[in-house]
């Protein structure tokens, strides 16, 4: 099985159509060992993922950076498969913390992302406060059972501490 690289957490929201180009063509001179061993997988904001995929090297994939369950989502996992998205990353701290995910909310975004044909990146993290007063082992923990609870295949799945 290949071993995934990410690269995500730079990309502003805001980048010029010229900025995101230079980091697109840095990616892609990049060496990297053969798709058996190493996957890269990249995560633009949303604003670039249209440009990102067209300009990306053939053998590194694209990952939106969250996408919702229901019919009426702004952006749901059945949009991204149309628009050729092959991933998404889900439960990122910062999200987590902006828009009150709880750990069962993350669990139903993974199980509806794969059911969908997509790949994940289900982010596990603590916030400063947590790690801190040292919960860390038992958020980790709480995130990945809610997760382990929705799902029974991990084939396409990765989990990013982040």
């Amino acid at each position: 099985m290949a071993r995934k690289f990410f690269v995500g957490g730079d990309w502003k929201h805001n980048e010029s159509a010229k900025v995101v180009k230079k980091i697109v063509s840095t990616l892609n001179e990049a060496e990297v060992p053969s798709h058996d061993v190493v996957e890269v997988v990249v995560g633009p904001p949303f604003i670039s993922l249209t440009l990102v995929k067209r300009l990306l090297r053939s053998d590194f994939h694209v990952a939106a950076r969250n996408c919702w369950v229901g019919e009426k989502a702004p952006l749901s996992p059945e949009m991204l498969v149309k628009m050729d998205i092959p991933w998404v990353i889900l439960g990122e701290t910062k999200r987590r913390a902006a828009l009150k995910e709880t750990n069962e909310r993350v669990g139903d975004k993974v199980a509806n992302a794969l059911s969908q044909g997509l790949k994940v990146i289900a982010c596990v993290g603590e916030t400063l406060q947590q790690r801190e007063s040292g919960s860390t082992m038992s958020v980790l923990a709480a995130q990945t059972k809610a997760i382990a609870e929705k799902i029974t295949n991990w084939d396409n799945v990765v989990l990013a501490y982040v």
